[in-house]
This record gives structure tokens, sequence and C-alpha cells, in this order.
């Protein structure tokens, strides 16, 4: 595992801890808006661990795609991120 994976998995970890702190709260039944404040913060460190991957993706699997030269394979490329942009409407 290289050292941006490794990063990207102690993140997550990170993000995991949250989650299930997250989770004993609302046992607790903890105040509606730290329990929010803490949503709030899981998704904005999510979101950066998915800006991580998608710079990766572009810097390695894009590039190589328009490097080959291979047409098909920078349209697969390209359709793929038009497909991940729409799930997320």
């Amino acid at each position: 595992m290289n050292d941006k994976n490794t990063a990207k998995i102690n993140r997550l970890s990170r993000i995991a801890g949250q989650v299930r702190g997250i989770a004993q709260m609302v046992e607790d039944d903890r105040y509606c808006i730290d329990i929010l404040t803490q949503i709030q913060a899981v998704k904005a460190a999510l979101a950066k661990v998915e800006s991580e991957v998608l710079k990766d993706h572009a810097a390695c699997c894009v590039a190589e795609a328009i490097a080959s030269g291979d047409k098909d394979e920078q349209r697969a490329k390209f359709e793929e991120l038009i497909d991940l942009f729409e799930k997320r409407r």
C-alpha cells in the first residue's frame, strides 16, 4: 500500500470512529444540534476523501487513457466520471 492509500485508510478509520460516536450520541439522546454538527463534520471528512480518490483517478486512470491514445478507453473513462456525477444528483 502506498502513502496516499495509507492516508486515505487512516482518514476513513477516523470517520468510522466519528460515525460510531454519532450513533452513541443518538443512543444517549444527546441534543439534536450537537448530533447534526457531528454529521456535518463526517460529511465534510467524506467529501475530502472523495476528492482525494477523484484526484488519484484523474492522475492515474484518466491520464493513462489519454496517454494511450485509445479513443474507446478515453470515452469509457469520461463516461465513468459522467455516470458518477449523475448519481450525486
